[in-house]
């Protein structure tokens, strides 16, 4: 790792102004003054979490682990990558089509909040109850005060413009402010114990625990932290900020031997990817209120920025958006979920790019990479593109040139403030949850992309010894590509770019090194969706009285499973259609996990006719051939579709949700051998 010194330190204690950004004038650090003040302009938007109010202990000595963890990191590639981008735009700048920041009127950015929350309806002219109540239902008490604030701030605004406000908000949580609602909720804890313990029913049954017994099992001894996700971050947050532990939580010398473990409760862990499409679609607002919620116990101002359309070149790959490169692709090849041109570069560059020296850093010829371009926008599609006589450097090039040429930045043009601001939250744990949520909110085709890049990363790291490229290195040269883009131009105040590029690279290497555990979907998230679900479908099946009948059996059934949460053992079946016509009966007790399920049936293959081959194959009698990589899924009740984790309690899972049938199939991603 190089060593040029200490960065400095560039963290202050008071309010930290929202940083402006020329893309245009880019005038980065000789290698004399990487050490030192770096030059006045950047050309990356690296927005900030302004302070709202200084904490204790005071922010520059909270940050005094992080400085310390950046200590002797040398900043060149960073600054050598700015440089080259430059040079290969610099033809292209008059092209530049930058979009005005305009700062948005009181009450601007919290009906945006609101609209972007899902809440849109309780600042409509035509407000509705019933469409908002459902989701307001599922919120936890921060989540709940974080709407609170922005609808008080919104109708705030609705007077000062001698306008009604569209609601009062007394007819949402019953209170006037925000004040007043925390009164009002620390009053009724008798209330908020009950929706607690509901929201339990869908993670696990947490005994209760003081203070003492949360830091406990967030802070497990040694260099293995716990990464707890049955309670919302927020909550955790608002715990910790009560005692004493936040301050200690922070006191971390050494962030790069820390590991971070995820406990497997009752129910396993949720990754993306594991919910069904109708699910996901409400996760992203889930996390954008807890999120935002997070930010308002930590201090923060968690900013976006407002989204503008851009002029889209008129080609097939470079420039295109993702969504549409995507609907491109699908024709070609159904459900395609990473364009088919990144996957391509990666797998030039992971064919013969891992052990090239300085790959990433080495810039390849400009002249030859927009000769490549060009080539690959009339021959891609056609097959007659020759990979082979690409040179290495040249393919890391257009692939940094393809994030960098999207029309909206990877990160999304709203949410790339808050991913670099990332960097402001002094605690690591809580950095990683901000992070967590963040890739949560991405819309899809970015937060595929994002991963795949990622993904690629991680090789080339893996592959130090050979290609001199270690984590820092790598996340030095990729974050110019993420974090700067030509539609979005603000100026950056002076004195503020070497910390913005740190901070940058910083996050980066966050994401490279935990993306593992980035890509989970916290507990309390599933539990929402699980409540939500479970809400809406007593909204809409209310006024029909057969329904009604139906659902106060279930209810009874549900009160009396739950008054049996000891039941020894329960027998279910299992569709298993995908192979044999028959469901498969289980028998299921504490111990039985979906692994078991799994392995009960391909013992019941066996004894039908299918002979298990090198355990990846089966191989009936009369020669058909099935792959053997089977999944269990839970479907119906109050999920949509949940792939489930192989260490998954059965019999926990079936007291959270009775009504669901478990089937086992194939897994989506494996391939399908014939």
């Amino acid at each position: 790792m190089d060593k040029l010194g200490k960065p400095g330190s560039g963290f202050a204690r008071t309010r930290i102004p929202r940083p402006q950004i020329v893309f245009h004038s880019i005038q980065p650090p000789s290698h004399s003054q990487v050490s030192g003040i770096c030059s006045r302009s950047c050309p990356c938007k690296m927005s900030q979490f302004p302070q709202k109010r200084s904490m204790e202990p005071p922010l520059s000595e909270c940050m005094n682990s992080r400085v310390d963890s950046l200590d002797s990191l040398s900043m060149d590639n960073f600054w050598l990558e700015v440089e080259n981008i430059k040079q290969s735009t610099e033809t292209e700048q008059e092209e530049c089509n930058l979009a005005d920041v305009k700062t948005p009127e009181e009450g601007e950015a919290e009906a945006e909040w609101l609209q972007d929350a899902g809440l849109s309806d309780l600042i409509g002219e035509d407000t509705s109850d019933n469409d908002n109540i459902v989701l307001l239902s599922t919120l936890t008490k921060t989540q709940a005060a974080a709407v609170q604030r922005r609808l008080d701030t919104y109708s705030r605004s609705r007077r000062k413009k001698n306008k009604p406000p569209v609601r009062d908000v007394r007819d949402i949580f019953g209170v006037v402010n925000s004040e007043e609602m925390v009164v009002g909720m620390e009053e009724s804890d008798k209330d908020r114990s009950q929706h607690s313990v509901e929201t339990s029913d869908y993670t696990q049954k947490p005994d209760s625990r003081g203070l003492q017994d949360f830091s406990c099992m967030l802070r497990s001894p040694g260099k293995e932290e716990i990464f707890c996700t049955d309670i919302a971050y927020s909550e955790q947050a608002a715990i910790l900020l009560k005692g004493s532990f936040l301050r200690e939580s922070r006191r971390i010398k050494d962030e790069s031997a820390l590991t971070f473990k995820i406990p497997k409760g009752r129910l396993g862990v949720t990754r993306i990817g594991d919910l069904s499409p109708q699910d996901m679609k409400k996760i992203p607002t889930l996390a954008l209120i807890e999120l935002t919620a997070l930010c308002d116990i930590l201090g923060l101002e968690l900013k976006r920025n407002k989204a503008s359309k851009q002029k889209t070149k008129e080609n097939r790959l470079f420039g295109v958006p993702l969504s549409t490169l995507l609907e491109n692709d699908q024709k070609l090849i159904p459900n395609t979920k990473v364009p088919l041109i990144l996957q391509a570069l990666l797998s030039c560059l992971e064919k013969k790019g891992l052990d090239t020296e300085g790959i990433l850093r080495v810039s390849g010829s400009q002249t030859r990479i927009k000769s490549l371009e060009e080539k690959l926008e009339s021959d891609f599609y056609t097959g007659l593109f020759r990979w082979d006589e690409v040179r290495q450097n040249d393919v890391s090039g257009l692939l940094k040139r393809f994030i960098r040429e999207l029309p909206t930045p990877l990160l999304t043009a709203e949410y790339l403030p808050a991913f670099a601001a990332v960097q402001n939250i002094p605690d690591l744990k809580q950095r990683l949850q901000a992070l967590n949520l963040l890739i949560l909110i991405l819309p899809e085709p970015n937060r595929n992309t994002l991963k795949a890049l990622l993904e690629f990363l991680s090789k080339v790291v893996a592959r130090e010894k050979k290609n001199k490229m270690n984590l820092w290195n790598v996340s030095t040269v990729i974050a110019p590509n993420l974090f700067m883009h030509k539609g979005l131009a603000n100026k950056i105040p002076e004195g503020k770019e070497k910390q913005l590029a740190e901070g940058a690279a910083d996050v980066v290497r966050m994401m490279i090194h935990y993306q593992d555990l980035l890509w989970t979907i916290s507990s309390f998230l599933v539990a929402q969706v699980r409540k939500l679900n479970e809400s809406t479908s007593r909204r809409y099946q209310f006024y029909d009285k057969r329904i009604k009948n139906l659902l106060r059996k279930i209810h009874t059934d549900k009160d009396k499973v739950e008054k049996n949460q000891a039941e020894p053992s329960k027998t279910v079946k299992v569709q298993t259609s995908l192979l044999l016509k028959d469901s498969l009966e289980v028998h299921l007790n504490n111990g039985t996990k979906a692994a078991d399920v799994l392995r009960q049936f391909q013992k019941h293959l066996s004894q039908n006719g299918w002979s298990i081959v090198n355990k990846v194959s089966l191989i009936k009698r009369n020669g058909a051939v099935e792959s053997l990589n089977l999944l269990l899924y839970e479907v119906g009740g109050n999920i949509s579709e949940h792939c489930l984790d192989p260490d998954t309690y059965l019999l926990d899972l079936y007291h959270i949700n009775p009504h669901a049938e478990w089937i086992i199939r194939q897994n989506p991603s494996f391939p399908r051998m014939l």
